[in-house]
């Protein structure tokens, strides 16, 4: 057997660091989920949405907060402050892009391409708008919790950022499996998602589903934004390309439109990508190329994904 599959601390900090991201890319890939759900759109602006997530918790945390030396740094209030901060801004700004680019869009008929279009463009000006008014260059994030050792396994160290990251995640992922299938909003998503034209005969507002499914998604998003940056301790204005092309093959992986899919999906690739690169030199560097593999073969050996099949039922 070779010696990196008994190579005990490493398979460990692999696991740990690939349920951190792995949480972190189910939580990004609901928004690409739910939005392919109701309306069959590749929302690839979500991914900016996630960004200006990062970007307001910097911006309250170094303005509010005042950082760890603040009257409210280092503490559970200012992390719960910028995080509220973080999905509130990200969920008005994704119920703007709804109302301003898709809704007009879907108004008229358009194709699809023509929103794919859209969604690109949105993309693009949200990105370079990031960086013409913040810069190229990383800004730091504000340190609103100091970084303590909470435990260790096989000598490996996890942390309290890591553990919030990984709670967090849960917590946000319950709450949405629960408000989807238990709520009548919820019920409202999934009708429109099975059959949007006998949903709205029925009474259900097509217009505020579809509203309601991007605010959703966009608080989510901002959410996965804060949390990434107060772990990686920096924001960029294109930290969002990676980490949103991460979700997307995690929520083809779990089945594009199923919600339990995209959890699904965002755990495996977190797991893959951490623990298939232990017998690669330098493996840190494959990371990328071995999540976008995934990619590949699920759509070639499975397009609908593991969970595919119950689109509907789950969107």
């Amino acid at each position: 057997m070779p010696d990196c599959l008994t190579d005990t601390p490493r398979i460990v900090q692999g696991l740990v660091l690939g349920l951190q991201s792995g949480a972190l890319y189910a939580v990004i890939a609901i928004g690409y989920t739910l939005v392919y759900g109701v309306l069959e759109l590749l929302n690839f602006a979500h991914s900016e949405i996630f960004m200006s997530g990062a970007f307001t918790a910097t911006f309250v945390g170094r303005n509010f907060l005042q950082d760890e030396g603040g009257p409210l740094g280092g503490t559970a209030v200012a992390l719960l402050a910028t995080l509220a901060a973080a999905m509130v801004i990200a969920g008005m700004l994704a119920m703007l892009i709804e109302r301003v680019a898709y809704r007009p869009l879907r108004k008229s008929g358009a194709p699809r391409l023509a929103a794919l279009i859209a969604a690109m463009g949105l993309f693009l000006i949200m990105s370079n708008a990031a960086r013409i008014r913040y810069g190229a260059n990383a800004l730091q994030f504000p340190n609103l919790l100091p970084t303590r050792e909470v435990f260790r396994v096989a000598n490996v160290v996890v942390n309290n950022k890591m553990l919030i990251v990984i709670v967090s995640a849960i917590i946000l992922l319950a709450f949405l499996d629960f408000f989807v299938n238990k709520t009548k909003t919820g019920k409202g998503i999934r009708a429109v998602a099975q059959d949007a034209e006998t949903a709205g005969l029925m009474g259900v507002n097509i217009d505020r589903i579809v509203a309601i499914t991007f605010v959703v998604g966009g608080l989510l998003g901002g959410a996965a934004g804060m949390l990434q940056g107060m772990v990686f301790g920096s924001v960029r204005f294109n930290m969002g390309f990676i980490p949103g092309l991460k979700a997307f093959t995690a929520a083809v992986l779990g089945g594009i439109g199923n919600i339990r899919g995209a959890m699904l999906g965002g755990l495996l690739l977190g797991q893959l990508e951490n623990l298939g690169t232990l017998c690669i030199a330098d493996g840190a560097r494959w990371k990328d190329a071995l999540a976008f593999s995934v990619l590949v073969l699920v759509l070639m050996i499975r397009p609908t994904g593991i969970l595919g099949q119950k689109v509907a039922e789950r969107a």
